[in-house]
């Protein structure tokens, strides 16, 4: 039984693909600010993320005061020179990669998980952080959409959540997972940067899919 009439046509469908392929985590930034409207037009593709339960457990708190971006900055840095130091052998490696564009970038965003919500709905008796993936689907939405519109946008992770919930006045019950730099950029990267750096490789899908059967390909 066909389903063609459930499909977008096919430019429609190598958009989608093509915005999920060429998407990357960058880290290198023109300070053109964002435009309100395509903004706006992100923030609800996120907001259309999937979430279990419609739970809905996103809040997105947009930084717009330069010396709250600077103290994230630095937030962001000194957590980066500690992770450093856990590196051993690769510490000096890890220093010399560009990690974050939050000076840089058109707008800062932090995106955050909001609990309170029922502990045992739809999964989460069982898988309690499904909550955090709703989270991540909804940054993924913005992501893809960023791509679309023709604008860059990186994950930044290197933070305390508790002190950066602190920074931001959060209630308690929430906490930081992202901070998201997105802007203009002067090109994207041709491949993850990370492999750019040989910092690591991306692995074949062949080795990451099996069938019935954990390592049975």
């Amino acid at each position: 039984m066909s389903d063609s009439g459930h499909c977008f046509s096919e430019d429609e469908r190598q958009a989608v693909y093509r915005a999920i392929v060429e998407r990357r985590d960058m880290r290198h930034f023109l300070p053109e600010p964002v435009d309100p409207v395509v903004l706006q037009r992100l923030l609800a593709a996120a907001h259309h993320g999937p979430s279990v339960g419609l739970m809905q457990p996103w809040r997105f708190l947009r930084i717009t005061e330069p010396s709250l971006r600077q103290r994230i900055h630095a937030m962001v840095d000194e957590e980066r020179c500690r992770t450093a130091e856990a590196m051993e052998a690769r510490q000096q490696e890890f220093l010399r990669l560009k990690v974050e564009g939050i000076l840089d970038c058109g707008e800062l965003l932090v995106a955050a998980l909001m609990d309170g919500r029922e502990k045992h709905v739809f999964g989460r008796r069982t898988l309690p952080e499904m909550d955090l993936a709703s989270v991540a689907c909804a940054i993924q939405n913005l992501w893809l959409a960023a791509r679309a519109e023709g604008l860059g946008l990186g994950w930044v992770s290197l933070f305390d959540p508790a002190a950066l919930a602190q920074l931001l006045e959060m209630p308690e019950g929430a906490k930081p997972v992202a901070v998201l730099c997105l802007g203009h950029v002067n090109a994207f990267y041709p491949a993850p940067m990370l492999a750019l750096e040989g910092w690591a490789a991306v692995r074949p899908l062949e080795e990451l899919v099996y069938t019935n059967r954990w390592n049975n390909p």
